[in-house]
């Protein structure tokens, strides 16, 4: 059984996670270099010639003591070992301080902000969405980590390091992973954007460099759509759960807006699953615009919680309203 906790307007919470299961352990050897050349991502890349640590375990404790600054890790796994019909994600446990990860060269995940505007997430455990179409089913994949540390321990520091199979979420297109975000003043669309990050979705957006950040943020994701969807079906937008309000837009057209109007402490919309319908044939075959104002009354804010993606009504009522009880069991 997994267990991890949750903390909400002041209570802690245990969340009993059913379905997930490790496919590939990571924990062990990984290629390791200090420095940073962003060619190191690319999975042709030869690194033979690195030095070889063990992970998870601070690069002080591994010969590499009072380093600070940027380092890479480099690990293959074997995608024979997976199944195209399941959904994986990468643990990689905790990282000190901030992070971005490559799959066989394309950047699946980032937490905190690289300098010069350094942001920690020392404390954030790194789960990453494995985009199918990434995986070489066939063999190799390569995993490529930048990170940079500022004092202390540095690297990957603790965690149960792996491939994990997520259960099946029946959504038609997965959502999950990086979107663009920015601190707003307003609950609209209509605020002056003069820097966007990159966060991962879902998670608290205090843990991605905005501690203690209450206010308003806009999340942005642009998609396309595959050929399995129809969009003359009836769809709807999954979009987890989220601390605290939101209004939701898509191609510039607000399709759903949550906010039971209570105050801090009294609200209960931060536990609703988002759900929103899309109207028939809206969806475009590219260039979609999916925007989420969210408005933050304290604790935790943003899209903390999945799944966060499209499907059909039908699966929505088949497979994860049904599931939601049993999936995610909240205990203090």
């Amino acid at each position: 059984m997994n267990l991890k906790t949750l903390t909400l307007y002041g209570l802690t919470m245990m969340i009993t996670l059913t379905g997930f299961s490790q496919v590939i352990n990571l924990n062990g050897n990984w290629r390791f270099q200090i420095g940073d050349q962003q060619k190191w991502s690319a999975p042709t890349f030869d690194d033979s010639g690195w030095e070889m640590i063990h992970a998870p375990a601070a690069w002080e404790e591994e010969g590499f003591n009072g380093y600070d600054g940027f380092a890479w890790y480099r690990k293959k796994f074997d995608g024979q070992r997976l199944s195209p019909a399941d959904s994986y994600y990468l643990n990689l446990g905790f990282i000190d301080d901030c992070d971005e990860v490559y799959v066989n060269g394309t950047l699946i995940g980032v937490s905190g902000s690289m300098p010069p505007k350094f942001k920690t997430a020392y404390n954030s455990e790194r789960k990453y969405a494995l985009p199918a179409d990434l995986i070489n089913f066939k063999g190799d994949n390569t995993i490529a980590i930048r990170v940079f540390d500022t004092t202390l321990g540095g690297g990957i520091m603790k965690g149960k390091l792996g491939v994990y199979r997520q259960p099946p979420n029946r959504l038609l297109l997965d959502l999950s992973g990086l979107w663009q975000f920015a601190r707003t003043g307003k609950n609209d669309l209509n605020s002056d954007i003069r820097e966007w990050n990159k966060v991962m979705v879902p998670s608290p957006w205090e843990h991605q460099g905005f501690p203690k950040y209450d206010g308003y943020g806009l999340y942005k994701r642009v998609f396309s759509l595959p050929g399995t969807i129809n969009p003359n079906d009836n769809l709807v937008l999954v979009l987890g759960k989220i601390d605290d309000f939101d209004k939701t837009y898509l191609n510039g057209r607000l399709i759903g807006k949550t906010n039971d109007g209570r105050p801090y402490g009294l609200s209960e919309s931060y536990q609703q699953l988002r759900v929103y319908a899309i109207p028939a044939g809206f969806l475009k075959k590219e260039g979609n615009v999916l925007e989420v104002v969210v408005d933050d009354m304290g604790n935790i804010g943003g899209i903390y919680e999945g799944p966060v993606g499209i499907t059909t009504r039908e699966n929505y009522e088949r497979y994860i309203k049904q599931g939601q009880d049993s999936f995610f069991r909240f205990e203090e």
